[in-house]
C-alpha cells in the first residue's frame, strides 16, 4: 500500500504544476490589477506606473510565472498588496480560524447525520423515515447564503443568542478560560449552519446502505439464529454500512482548511473563505493564486486520504 501512496504523491507533482499554470494564466486575465484601487483624482499616474514596473507587471507572462512558481516552491507566495504582509503569514493566520470552524462543523455533521441515517434505514417507509428524508431534501435544496442570513437575523439580531461577527470579544486575555469559551461561542452559529447543510449526503448514503444490508443473507441467517436485532444492527448491518461514510471522511479532513466562503463572509468570520472573497474584490493576485493552489492541493490530498481510510476500514479493499 505504501508504494502506491508514494506513487500517488509523485503523480500529484505534475498535477499541481498544471494547476498552477492554469491558475496563473486565469488570474492574469482578470480586469485591473492591485494598483487600480490606488488611483484617485489626486494620484500621480506616473507613480502607479512605477509601482507596476517594480512589481514586474509588464514582464512576459512566462517570466512572471517562472518567478512566481520558483518562489512558491520555496514557500514564498509574495506579499499581499492589500494587507502589506507576506501571503504565507496571512493565510496561516486565517487557516487557523477556518480549521477550528470546520473541525466543529464536521463533528456536528457526523453527530447529526449518522443517527438520522440509522433511524431512516431502520424505520424504512415510516413517518419518521419520511420526515428525515424531507429534512435532507430541504437541507440540500436551501442555498447556503439563505440559511446563513436567516440564522444570523433570527438568532443573532432578533434573539441575540449568538455573536454576529468576529472570533472573540475585545478585551479578553488570550489563554484564559473565558477567552477559549468566547471563541467557542463565536463558532457555534456558523458551524451549526454548515452542519445542517452538510448532512444530506451522509444521511442518504447511510440509509441506502442499511436498507440494502437488511436484505443480505448474513442478516437473515443471524435473525434465524435468534440473535437480538440490536446486536445484528450494531455488529453486522451498521459495521458494513459505514464504509461509504469513511470515503466522505477523507474529503472532510482536507475540507478543514477549505472553509466555507459564504458562511465566513456572511457571519463576518475572518477565515480563508472570507479572505478569498476580499482578495478577489481588491484584485490581490498573490493571495488569490496562493489560496486556489491550496484548495487544489487539498482536493488531491482528500482523494488520497479517502482511499487510505477505505483500505483501513475494509480489509477487502486495498490500493495496489
Amino acid at each position: 500500500m505504501w508504494k502506491t501512496v508514494i506513487r500517488r504523491i509523485i503523480v500529484m507533482i505534475p498535477q499541481m504544476f498544471i494547476l498552477s499554470l492554469i491558475i496563473f494564466i486565469l488570474a492574469k486575465q482578470m480586469p485591473g490589477d492591485p494598483f487600480t484601487g490606488l488611483i484617485t483624482p489626486e494620484t500621480d499616474p506616473s507613480r502607479i506606473e512605477e509601482l507596476r514596473i517594480q512589481a514586474g507587471f509588464y514582464d512576459p507572462w512566462y517570466v512572471q510565472y517562472y518567478r512566481w512558481i520558483t518562489n512558491a516552491f520555496q514557500g514564498d507566495f509574495g506579499q499581499s498588496y492589500t494587507y502589506k504582509i507576506a501571503v504565507s503569514t496571512l493565510i496561516g493566520e486565517r487557516a487557523l480560524n477556518t480549521f477550528w470552524l470546520s473541525l466543529l462543523s464536521v463533528i456536528l455533521v457526523y453527530l447529526l447525520a449518522i443517527p438520522l441515517g440509522i433511524l431512516a434505514g431502520r424505520k424504512q417507509d415510516t413517518f419518521l423515515d419520511k420526515s428525515i428524508i424531507l429534512y435532507s431534501f430541504i437541507s440540500f435544496a436551501i442555498p447556503t447564503f439563505v440559511l446563513s442570513l436567516v440564522f444570523l437575523f433570527f438568532f443573532g439580531y432578533r434573539l441575540m443568542w449568538f455573536p454576529t461577527s468576529g472570533t472573540v470579544d475585545v478585551g479578553l486575555e488570550p489563554g484564559t478560560l473565558a477567552y477559549f469559551w468566547n471563541r467557542f461561542y463565536h463558532l457555534l452559529l456558523p458551524s451549526m449552519t454548515a452542519a445542517i447543510l452538510g448532512t444530506t449526503g451522509i444521511i442518504q448514503y447511510l440509509r441506502s446502505e442499511i436498507i440494502d444490508a437488511k436484505t443480505q443473507d448474513y442478516v437473515k441467517t443471524a435473525r434465524s439464529k435468534g440473535i437480538p436485532i440490536r446486536r445484528i444492527y450494531a455488529r453486522h448491518i451498521f459495521r458494513n454500512s459505514v464504509l461509504p461514510i469513511a470515503a466522505f471522511l477523507g474529503f472532510s479532513i482536507t475540507g478543514l482548511l477549505g472553509g466555507s466562503i459564504f458562511i465566513e463572509t456572511i457571519y463576518g468570520y475572518p477565515g480563508m473563505g472570507e479572505l478569498f472573497i476580499s482578495s478577489i474584490t481588491s484584485r490581490d493576485y498573490s493571495v488569490i493564486t496562493a489560496l486556489i493552489m491550496l484548495y487544489g492541493f487539498l482536493a488531491l490530498l482528500g482523494s488520497l486520504l479517502s482511499d487510505i481510510i477505505m483500505s483501513i476500514v475494509d480489509p477487502r479493499i486495498r490500493i495496489d
